[in-house]
């Protein structure tokens, strides 16, 4: 992997929020810009009554930090609830899923090193998916069972 050089600086209107491929989350990744295949970083803003993907990782470690609201992590068997400013950091092999199951939305900065390089654009090489979605990835915590799934065309994009 190849170390940065120099330093890029990411303002908030650089940003393109996007709905994450399986589960329609609103997403920005910072780095993507930057060409890092050392860290990854992005903003996940969970609205009421939304899951991210149920996953785990090859090689990367994941750093979860909440900025706004009361955010809530599957990791493992176990469901944490995790408060404004509070973080989490999980290995590569756990199963995780951050959810939502309050009424507000939550704002979540999830940093992860090293990069897995499979998803890195260009890559020459092919993911075996399985190894990143042992189960069903859209399965819901049972926090959110009964909710209909997916969301409505795009409409928590913002």
């Amino acid at each position: 992997m190849n170390p940065t050089q120099g330093y890029h600086l990411i303002k908030p209107e650089d940003l393109d929020w996007r709905p994450s491929n399986l589960m329609r989350i609103p997403n920005a990744d910072y780095l993507e810009r930057t060409g890092s295949e050392n860290l990854g970083a992005r903003l996940w803003r969970l609205p009421p009554m939304s899951a991210n993907t149920l996953h785990k990782h090859i090689r990367s470690e994941e750093f979860y930090f909440v900025l706004e609201g009361t955010g809530r992590l599957r990791v493992g068997d176990e469901t944490l609830t995790v408060p404004k400013y509070g973080a989490v950091h999980v290995g590569p092999e756990l199963l995780r899923q951050v959810f939502n199951d309050t009424d507000e939305d939550v704002l979540w900065l999830i940093l992860g090193a090293p990069e897995e390089l499979e998803f890195l654009q260009g890559s020459k090489s092919a993911m075996d998916l399985s190894l990143i979605y042992p189960v069903n990835p859209k399965q819901l915590p049972d926090e959110l069972a009964g909710r209909d799934w997916p969301p409505k065309a795009d409409a928590w994009a913002r």
